[in-house]
């Protein structure tokens, strides 16, 4: 197994208590990465109140994706990240062949019409997202991806920052702090 993909099912064990339908969690440890007390010391309450200042600014920040994560689970709408950083990931891709199979494995997963994780895209940015599966690009998912962050962005993103689980987080961080 990669490092990557360890990573990744790490950090999927560790927000495993955030997974059951509530917007909170007695112990925010569970977001953060392996060694969670050397990790809230690293994580400031400044670095989590900048989550608020854009959506961007979440996206850019490690644990800022992993709240977001675990509060777009409770929700059930986790897909809408996996997509973004899915997509994220394959503009990294430099070999052909790998090209075409990831941007096949990224639509069947999660643009096609009945697909396990599908996104909520609308049919022309659906059939513009097929087309585009003839002859793969770094840029064929591009307007996919943009839909699914202006739809995280202006729907899910404003709700995690009220939600009780972004405050408590605060709160958390500002009584270690004291």
């Amino acid at each position: 197994m990669r490092t990557g993909q360890r990573q990744n099912k790490g950090m999927r064990t560790r927000l495993g208590c955030l997974s059951h339908k509530s917007d909170s969690c007695s112990d925010f440890t569970a977001i953060l990465p392996d060694k969670p007390n050397r990790a809230l010391k690293r994580l400031s309450t400044e670095e989590a109140t900048r989550w608020a200042d854009s959506f961007d600014v979440l996206l850019s920040h490690k644990y800022g994706v992993a709240a977001f994560r675990a509060f777009l689970k409770t929700e059930f709408s986790e897909e809408n990240l996996e997509f973004w950083l899915a997509c994220e990931e394959f503009k990294k891709t430099r070999s052909t062949a790998k090209l075409v199979s990831k941007a096949h494995r990224i639509f069947e997963e999660f643009v096609d019409v009945q697909a396990p994780r599908e996104v909520n895209i609308d049919f022309q940015t659906r059939e513009a997202t097929r087309k585009n599966m003839q002859e793969p690009s770094l840029t064929c998912f591009d307007q996919a991806q943009g839909k699914v962050h202006s739809l995280m962005e202006k729907d899910s993103y404003p709700r995690f920052l009220r939600s009780k689980m972004y405050l408590d987080l605060l709160s958390q961080n500002q009584r270690r702090l004291s």
